[in-house]
This record gives C-alpha cells, structure tokens and sequence, in this order.
C-alpha cells in the first residue's frame, strides 16, 4: 500500500515538473497570477499543515495567492519526497539533483523512539539491551512501507544491531493506537505526535532520534546524549522548483519564502504543528543544494544497510 503511495506522489512530482511553463516569465513581473504549491501527500498530515502556513506567508510577500494543492507546480516535499522516495526503487521516476532547482530549506521536525507502556525499558541503553535480548519476539510499527517513520526505525534498528519485525499499517494513527494498546513494542514518532501521549502516560519515551533535543519534549534527552554516537535522524521540509525555471524566478521565490519565514503567523503557527523554522544561514538556495546532495549521499548508504525496498 506504502509502495504504491510512493508511486503516486511520485507521479504527481512528474506531471509537475512537465507542467510549468507558465513561469517563464521574467523575473521583475512574477507572478502575475496565483501560484500553486504542491504537496504530494494527503490533506491534513504534517506537510500539508506546513505548506499551508508557509503559502499563507508567501501570499503576504508575493501579493498574489498562493493555493495549495496535494497535486500540481512548485514543490514543497521533505525527507522522503527529496531523498527517501527515489533510492526504494531501482528506476526512480525522478532525480532530485538532475530534476529540480533547490529553493530553500523551510523547517525541521523531531522523531521520537517511543515504546508501550509496560516495556520494561525507561532510557536508550537499557532499550538497547532489552531488543538485543528479546528481538526475536519484538514488533516494531510504521505507518507503511518506505514511510519516513518505518526508515527511520529501520536505521535506528541497523545502528543498534537488532533485526525486528517490522508491522506496517494503513498510517500513523492506527500504528499509533497499537502501541498505546500494547499490541507492537515500538514506533518513531515525531515529536508533536509523540508528546500528547507521554505526558499522559499511554506510551514512554526513551529517546529523540536527532542530534539535539526536541523544544517540545525537553525532558527527554536525544540519542546522541544517550551514547548513540553520530545518529541523527528527523523530517524536514524544502521548497523546491523544477529545474527548467528560470534562474531569477527562483532567487525571487527563495527570497519570498526566505521574508515569508521571518512573519511572525508563520513562525507561530509552524511551532504549533511541532515543527521548527531553519535559521537564517540555512535558507539560502545554495545551502539547499549542498544539503540535499549531503542528504542524499546519507540516506542512500542507510537504505541500503537496512535493506528496505519497495521493487
């Protein structure tokens, strides 16, 4: 189900690219109509809510609307939509680098490792010795093949040296409802997701899967901090255009979205959804670039060590 999701955003990312001419204008008069952001996952999941509050944002600098749509122009994907995607398969429909013109870095967001309630595990190296004593026996959850959150515990299990069923489901949420109903041992969350739950004791925490702790959890302390060396894994978002756009549209739309970032209803709103706004220095088309090639050399060497496809 997972893979052929994959298939239609990637779809959609192809009709998108084959489909703006109309920006071939010049630079000093764009846009002259509304402007259509992609967003090639379903309404109402993270990346749509961040699309919506950065077009709302663009809107205010650009003067023009700006709509989103889970379907069509310029791109705003994440970590799957730039480097997950393309490496499951063994002829990606698309290449980030060769395809697209890199716009700017927008937000991250954390992941959490968070288990069942009554695992008898309360910090990272106690979980770590519980999995490689009970990994035979052990579920973990996702919400589907080649999802973010299924990568990302696959890593995290390879980083380990644990081997783990992996069970995937229909989405986050029903995964989700799993482990509080103790009926798979783990999951990788994103933060916002993962709070609600913690505090309320349904399910614990054992760690956040990034470099730094989480500004919306930050009580639990990163797996770094836990002695989980180097491993630094999360969900960020990007904007980008096809890469057929003209050089001076996309400095005018970097520039857009770099104003955009500096509202304060975007910031605001951004940190509401558990997501947080790139500094400054990370905004630039040319960090975007460097980032993604940085990305995609990462990601396509941990794919492969954990041995995840979708062909």
């Amino acid at each position: 189900m997972r893979g052929r999701t994959l298939l239609r955003e990637a779809i959609a990312i192809g009709v998108m690219l084959c489909a703006l001419s109309p920006l071939r204008t010049m630079a000093q008069e764009w846009p002259t109509r509304p402007l259509s952001l992609v967003v090639p996952f379903a309404a109402g999941g993270a990346a749509d809510g961040t699309a919506r509050v950065l077009a709302a944002g663009l809107s205010e600098v650009l003067g023009q609307n700006v709509i989103v749509e889970n379907g069509y122009q310029v791109l705003l994907g994440s970590t799957g939509t730039f480097t997950q995607a393309p490496l499951l398969y063994k002829r990606p429909p698309y290449d980030t680098i060769k395809d697209f013109a890199p716009v700017a870095l927008v937000s991250r967001q954390a992941l959490v490792l968070a288990v069942r309630k009554d695992l008898p595990v309360n910090d990272l190296q106690a979980f770590i010795a519980y999995a490689k004593a009970n990994q035979a026996n052990m579920q973990f959850g996702s919400a589907g093949a080649g999802s973010g959150i299924h990568l990302a515990c696959a890593v995290f299990n390879t980083a380990i040296g644990v081997h783990v069923t992996h069970v995937p489901y229909r989405g986050g949420a029903p995964a989700l409802q799993d482990l509080i109903g103790g009926r798979i041992d783990y999951l990788c969350l994103t933060d916002l997701t993962a709070r609600a739950q913690i505090e309320s004791g349904t399910i614990k925490g054992i760690a956040v899967l990034g470099a730094n702790r989480s500004p919306h959890l930050v009580g639990l302390a990163s797996a770094r901090e836990q002695g989980l060396a180097d491993f630094d894994v999360g969900i960020w978002y990007a904007l980008a255009a096809p890469k057929a756009v003209p050089a001076p549209i996309v400095r005018k739309l970097q520039a857009a979205t770099a104003a955009a970032m500096e509202l304060p209803l975007v910031q605001t709103q951004t940190h509401k959804m558990g997501a947080d706004l790139v500094s400054a220095d990370e905004r630039s088309s040319e960090y975007l670039q460097m980032f993604l090639e940085s990305e995609i050399a990462k990601w396509a060497k941990t794919i492969k060590d954990s041995g995840v496809t979708l062909d």
